[in-house]
């Protein structure tokens, strides 16, 4: 005979978590108001009355009942759901647009913006134009003229082969299927024009990125400067890059990555920062021990125990880089991102969709191969497939 875990009153293990799950349902939905009885008439009579009430603010109420019920342990709460059904009340105070005009200064701080970006592009713009022109012939338009000149089943197989060492055999059979779609789909010339501005973007954020984190690592105050920057920068909207960067260089490819590095270069620094800091303080005590340098102890020690942490910022840089790719179609970044713009422009659903596929696979095959960086090449066997 088995033997069970009985509990007093001659339940089983199983039925009495039935038991207190349904106990805890019920004491969170009504009893956990505890309220005497003159308190559930009074619940009930205001209940009545607010309902009765010839004003659209019922859900107010209900929202209040929801927090008083559901976060019982909180006072304050329960605090601030009186406050809002108070604040129901108090219409004659003015609304959510009842602001005095003399406080309202957007429309003042929006005007010196302006003034200040038009001072940058008289200033700036040349000297700005120069440096784009000479990264457009120097870099990107020599990189993607040598993609576009590779033939398709070259750039399957070098992936392929890619895919299989750094991550595994599986992974190697999917990249090669996957890229084989987006040649039938007759994509792979705009996706490799995406993936040159991929490169150069993420080649640029990670030469600014990498010093930034290693000097936020180095000094708090720094980090505390620089922590703002980069909360800002990561929950801007990406169309709001765009109005400066057009100004300042206008319609084209390097635009486009500019404003894919604004919006990249943030997990970079993060990461990079993150994982100098996570390296065990003995090993840095060890370090000095011996006499190491400080230009040592950072490119001998800390680097090296940080490496997994700043490609895992590599890989989230790469991946918010391919985001842009639509949004930078908008100010003459060609690739895929045209195809899903004109898809939205003509009204095409089928070629959007055939576009957003293609952005689809080249994000799979880029993050896997990308995380297969990070890993430990230990973790995978000889033959290249993943040990789990």
């Amino acid at each position: 005979m088995a033997v069970k875990d009985i509990i007093p009153g001659g339940l089983n293990a199983g039925e009495a978590a039935n038991n207190g799950l349904a106990s805890a349902v019920l004491h969170y939905a009504t009893f956990r108001l505890r309220l005497p009885a003159w308190g559930w008439a009074a619940l009930i009579v205001t209940t009545i009355f607010w309902y009765a009430l010839p004003i659209p603010h019922w859900p107010n109420f209900v929202g209040f009942l929801a927090i008083w019920m559901i976060v019982p342990a909180a006072p304050w709460m329960r605090a601030l759901g009186f406050g809002l059904i108070l604040g129901t009340f108090a219409t004659s105070l003015g609304d959510a647009g009842s602001v005095p005009e003399s406080w309202l200064v957007g429309k003042d701080l929006g005007n010196w913006l302006d003034d200040q970006v038009e001072w940058m592009v008289a200033h700036w713009r040349p000297t700005l134009k120069t440096g784009s022109d000479e990264l457009l012939r120097k870099a990107l338009l020599p990189l993607e003229k040598w993609l576009l000149a590779l033939p398709w089943w070259l750039v399957i197989g070098v992936t392929a082969v890619l895919a299989y060492k750094v991550v595994g055999r599986r992974m190697a059979i999917t990249t090669t299927i996957l890229l084989f779609i987006l040649t039938i789909l007759n994509l792979m010339e705009p996706a490799l024009s995406t993936f040159a501005i991929v490169v150069i973007a993420t080649f640029i954020s990670a030469a600014i990125g990498i010093p930034l984190g290693i000097l936020s690592a180095q000094s708090n105050r720094f980090q505390s400067v620089l922590r703002p920057v980069l909360d800002t920068a990561q929950t801007m909207p990406s169309f709001v890059y765009l109005v400066p960067v057009v100004m300042l260089l206008g319609i084209g490819k390097v635009p486009a990555v500019i404003a894919t590095v604004v919006y990249a270069v943030p997990p970079m620094i993060r990461l990079t920062d993150l994982g100098i800091r996570q390296v065990d303080p003995e090993l840095l005590e060890a370090a000095r021990s011996f006499g190491a340098t400080r230009m040592q102890l950072l490119l001998k020690v800390q680097v090296p125990l940080a490496m997994p942490t700043i490609m895992a910022g590599l890989n989230q840089t790469v991946m918010m880089a391919l985001a842009m790719v639509v949004i930078a179609s908008m100010i003459g970044a060609k690739g895929l991102g045209i195809e899903v713009l004109n898809g939205i422009n003509r009204l095409e659903f089928g070629r959007g969709l055939l576009g957003g596929i293609g952005i689809v696979i080249m994000a799979v095959v880029i993050d896997r191969i990308s995380q297969g960086l990070v890993k430990d090449p230990m973790a995978r066997d000889g033959e290249g497939e993943d040990v789990r």
